[in-house]
């Protein structure tokens, strides 16, 4: 026989059970679950099976559980999560990679029609081509404004036509349309809405991020800290190589200008009084190059008495 089990034992238990997963996990995925079935629900638990738990329930249950465990335990962390229970939502307990199971949760989407009322999550479009659908139809589509035609007994859509747009309810003519076509243009699964890691919550396109988009990111910041730092002369330890480097030429100019002078700048003024120099400099390495050719007068030297040897022997040939 069947024990029943009241409510207030069902909320204990539920307590008990994601306390139980607070104390055991650091990572936890916040996912959508609208419009997902208890079968979809079903093969989403089996494929997560492992490292993660899918844990729902209602908003109100789970608040009340985060508060007083955080309570008892001391650990606030957790409260960063109340905010993001809002709507049908629930939670993947998780110890893998938190892009790898935001990737496995995305693979269990189910195609779904187009229902009366539903908001729409994309654009649809209804394409080009032949319906199967008998003439007598037409009048679903004079409704929807779809130019058609009549091939070989059929109704055939000319061009393609967006009939619905995303955010937008699905109405009746819509539902019907798409129902006679055959199309089932919405898919529902759980969608990741926000990501806990340690005690921060943040947006899951940040598991989208890459080495080099870190590294462009970090490179960006470290030049507006640089920009500032210069601009507010306030030394850091990225700017002061700057700041160096601008001091110098600020005191190079101004020994330049004036008969003051220091060691670093008496090459920079003998430059300036003798332009010649810079020539010198310059052409100092191409003058180098032509140190090759007695390697090569050598080399035809020796080519020499062979070319002789090869007279001689023509010569005795005709005498």
């Amino acid at each position: 026989m069947a024990v029943k089990v009241t409510k207030g034992e069902k909320k204990v238990n539920y307590d008990k059970k994601l306390c139980k997963l607070l104390d055991t996990y650091q990572q936890i995925l916040i996912v959508g679950a609208d419009n997902v079935g208890s079968n979809q629900l079903q093969m989403i638990r089996k494929g997560l099976r492992g490292d993660s738990i899918v844990l729902m329930g209602k908003n109100t249950m789970m608040k009340r559980s985060i508060r007083i465990h955080a309570e008892k335990t001391g650990n606030n962390s957790f409260l960063a999560l109340i905010p993001c229970l809002v709507g049908n939502v629930g939670l993947i307990f998780t110890r893998g990679d938190l892009k790898e199971v935001s990737d496995e949760v995305s693979k269990y989407k189910v195609g779904a029609p187009a229902r009366v009322g539903l908001v729409a999550p994309i654009d649809v479009v209804v394409p080009p081509g032949n319906t199967g659908l008998d003439p007598s139809q037409t009048s679903f589509f004079q409704v929807l404004n779809i130019p058609t035609k009549i091939n070989r007994g059929t109704v055939e859509i000319t061009i393609p036509v967006e009939i619905i747009k995303k955010g937008e309810k699905v109405g009746s003519s819509e539902s019907a349309l798409l129902s006679k076509l055959g199309i089932k243009p919405f898919s529902y699964g759980l969608i990741v809405q926000f990501v806990y890691d340690s005690g921060s919550v943040f947006s899951p396109e940040v598991l989208d991020l890459t080495e080099n988009d870190l590294i462009a990111k970090f490179a960006a910041g470290l030049s507006n800290v640089v920009g500032l730092s210069m601009l507010l002369s306030y030394p850091t330890l990225a700017a002061i190589p700057h700041m160096f480097i601008n001091g110098y030429k600020n005191v190079l100019s101004f020994a330049i200008a004036t008969e003051y002078s220091f060691p670093q700048a008496e090459k920079v003024k003998e430059y300036l009084k003798d332009p010649s120099k810079f020539a010198a400099a310059t052409a100092a390495p191409v003058a180098a190059k032509p140190a090759a050719k007695p390697a090569t007068a050598k080399e035809e030297k020796k080519e020499e008495p062979a070319e002789e040897d090869d007279d001689d022997f023509v010569g005795g040939l005709f005498d």
